[in-house]
């Protein structure tokens, strides 16, 4: 309708010039013709108006689809970043932005002090980490304008707080399942209400009890319960729920440590699938993780099956900053908090989360370093699997019976000539 009315008015714009023009040239004597001199448009006239309008109008139309098109591969480059930076949380830190990282690193490269502090070895282990992650980053955010540089960080950065969200609410439920399942209380954990848990509920607060405390000891929990000194709960202390069997060995805390039950079920129900949440048992076999894995992969005619968080990411091995991501969401799903926060009461989640981390990033010696290397690989097979190749050793590969029958053969035909 709107292109109809504008014709129109190009129409009687033309008329009214025409007219004009016929009156100058009778005042200046000028030849023209008859149907001009009397303000008649004609139809060769009108045809052009016609024409001239809907060039214009494709002209129009053409921007439009341009802007259009132009608007679509923002929102898709948009949208990838969003999904792109769903790792980040998971994978890379839960509560440093990704602006500390880079500028940590930039920091680095500009400045040749080799005096760092803890927490710029992390952020810049955060870096590293980044950038393993998603490879594309330091090239893309090299070439960028500012402008779109600080969209993609707020891209990367929504995507990243979204994703840790839903994995929030994914765990609320998912751990009071399992809570009521392997421990069956008399009261059951309630899988909307949070109020009803941390340390009110018997069972969650011998999950969240510090794992040199004993919960069974009334003093203990009573004490817990009233924060009276002695008893107070804190990123300080390890809770139970991180501990094979969800009990510690004073005499060396080490053991068991990062091997509960619960923390390896949040684990796959966020990096792989909630379905295989379900099989833990075994020291790291694979054979169920194999077929979970199997079944995932399987297409029903010709049906998508959808991927789970480690294929997508391309993650095919246990990472210690994943590991103490989970456990911070386990600890939160078991606690009454019912908002994400950074610091409850007393337990300050950022220093919980570093704590883990440099557990495994910070060992103390090499004897601590292998250590914690026999522990991702427990977790790898855990979660993952035994059908890994890239783990194999040169040495290991060198004897197996291909490479050692080719060696063989080798080593007799050298011989039959050498032989007289």
């Amino acid at each position: 309708m709107s292109h109809v009315e504008g014709s129109a008015s190009c129409i009687e714009g033309s008329a009214s010039y025409i007219e004009g023009q016929s009156q100058d040239d009778s005042e200046s004597g000028t030849p023209h013709i008859e149907a001009r001199s009397e303000g008649i448009v004609t139809a060769e006239q009108l045809h052009e108006a016609a024409a001239r309008q809907r060039r214009r109008i494709a002209q129009l139309e053409e921007q439009l689809e341009s802007l259009e098109s132009g608007r679509a591969a923002k929102e898709k480059q948009t949208d990838y970043f969003v999904a792109r930076g769903r790792a980040v949380r998971r994978v890379v830190a839960l509560f440093d932005n990704i602006e500390d990282l880079v500028n940590e690193n930039d920091r680095r490269y500009e400045c040749s002090d080799e005096d760092h502090t803890l927490d710029q070895d992390q952020l810049q282990i955060g870096y590293a980490t980044l950038v393993n992650t998603l490879p594309w980053f330091h090239k893309k955010g090299s070439e960028m304008e500012y402008d779109k540089y600080s969209h993609m960080l707020k891209m990367l950065r929504q995507g990243a707080d979204a994703a840790r969200g839903d994995d929030t609410s994914k765990l609320k439920s998912l751990v009071a399942e399992w809570v009521n399942c392997e421990f069956k209380p008399s009261l059951p954990v309630d899988y909307d209400d949070k109020h009803s848990r941390g340390f009110t509920h018997d069972v969650c607060g011998r999950l969240l009890c510090p794992a040199e405390l004993d919960w069974n000891n009334l003093d203990v929990r009573t004490g817990i319960r009233d924060r009276s000194e002695g008893h107070i709960v804190t990123e300080l202390s390890f809770p139970s729920f991180l501990y094979d069997k969800y009990t510690a060995k004073l005499d060396d805390l080490e053991e068991g440590l990062f091997k509960g039950r619960i923390l390896i079920q949040g684990y796959k129900a966020v990096f792989t699938s909630p379905s295989s949440a379900k099989e833990v048992e075994g020291d790291g076999d694979g054979a169920d993780v194999i077929r979970d894995n199997r079944r995932a992969s399987r297409s029903f005619a010709g049906i998508k099956v959808k991927k789970h968080v480690a294929h997508i990411i391309h993650m095919e091995k246990v990472t210690p900053r994943s590991i103490a991501y989970i456990a911070c969401q386990v600890q939160f799903a078991l606690s009454s908090v019912t908002s994400w926060r950074s610091i409850d009461g007393d337990f300050d989640y950022v220093q919980f989360w570093r704590t883990i981390v440099d557990f495994f990033e910070r060992a103390p010696g090499r004897e601590a370093q292998q250590r914690v290397n026999r522990l991702l690989e427990w977790w790898t097979r855990k979660v993952f699997g035994r059908s890994h190749r890239d783990g194999l050793s040169n040495a290991v590969k060198a004897n197996m019976s291909v490479n050692a029958l080719a060696r063989q053969r080798a080593q007799r035909d050298d011989a039959a000539f050498d032989s007289p």
